[in-house]
């Protein structure tokens, strides 16, 4: 048995969990999320919802503990919401946003300018002294790390003097330089 599957995820007050024709939708404060399912069975008992399958085949353990952690985010995610925090590296990478545009310098010959889906709330952090960060805020857990992938994709830390673009709190393997 999955012993993440087997454990029931509690409702909090406030959030509705609805389960039709293999799509649970949950309602919250921050918003509205719904994620397919299949190969289990989804029931809601009073504040629990449970995760079970049929059978011990290997596509079901595969997904029972998956889709009761998916449920699991769903739910801390329209009610507390996620939060990631990237820090830019680096001398003259500067970040600035407006609305949902991020304008980033970093190092290349022209700006990147990204358009962030409506669902991630930014924030740019830029003081003097210290690196500029990109706050990102959202109540979809897999939009927000699919956002904070591909800003970190536009120019990966390298292991050397740790330029580039990181999580806040990422720990970098770094190399020693070449030596005389």
């Amino acid at each position: 048995m999955s012993r993440i599957g087997k454990s029931p995820v509690t409702i909090p007050a406030g959030v509705t969990v609805e389960v039709a024709n293999g799509i649970i939708t949950i309602k919250g404060k921050n918003g509205q999320l719904t994620q397919e399912f299949s190969d289990v069975t989804v029931t809601v008992e009073g504040d629990q919802v449970q995760v079970e399958r049929s059978s011990d085949h290997k596509d079901q353990r595969a997904k029972h503990g998956l889709y009761r952690s998916l449920i699991n985010n769903m739910i801390i995610g329209v009610t507390e919401g996620f939060t990631k925090s990237l820090e830019l590296v680096g001398v003259g990478y500067r970040a600035s946003s407006q609305g949902q545009k991020l304008d980033l310098a970093l190092g290349f010959s022209h700006n990147i300018v990204l358009e962030i889906a409506p669902e991630v709330t930014l924030v740019t952090i830029s003081e003097k002294g210290k690196n500029p960060i990109v706050k990102l805020t959202s109540f979809d857990k897999q939009l927000l790390g699919q956002v904070a992938a591909k800003i970190r994709g536009f120019r990966k830390p390298e292991p050397y003097k740790g330029k580039g673009v990181k999580f806040v709190g990422e720990v970098l393997r770094r190399k020693a330089g070449k030596s005389a």
